[in-house]
């Protein structure tokens, strides 16, 4: 199975989830234009953790989008936005995939 799911999570410093959401436009735009990029999904757990989920064509690719992200975004508001001390970011390659038959994706 080929694909890569890159997750991350952390706390605001400042703003609300739907702030951050509406911050993002510029990084969806760099993401859009990122070799192997699929998509990407912002979600709040109940004790306002961020949970900023993205699928990748390979490992390979997600690892070079996330060296380079900083530097290539550091205009972006959405940096300081984060509390960037409360950041765990992981990526690791899919050895599974379940679909419901028939259904279409989020």
């Amino acid at each position: 199975m080929a694909g890569a799911i890159e997750i991350t999570t952390f706390k605001l410093k400042i703003g609300s989830s739907k702030d951050f959401v509406h911050a993002n436009a510029d990084i969806d735009a760099w993401l859009r234009r990122q070799p192997g990029f699929l998509s990407r999904h912002i979600a709040e757990i109940d004790d306002g953790t961020i949970v900023d989920i993205l699928f990748w064509r390979s490992q390979d690719e997600a690892e070079d989008a996330a060296s380079r992200i900083m530097t290539e975004t550091s205009s972006s508001e959405v940096h300081a936005m984060i509390n960037h001390g409360t950041v765990v970011w992981r990526v690791a390659a899919i050895n599974h995939e379940t679909e419901m038959l028939g259904s279409t994706k989020l």
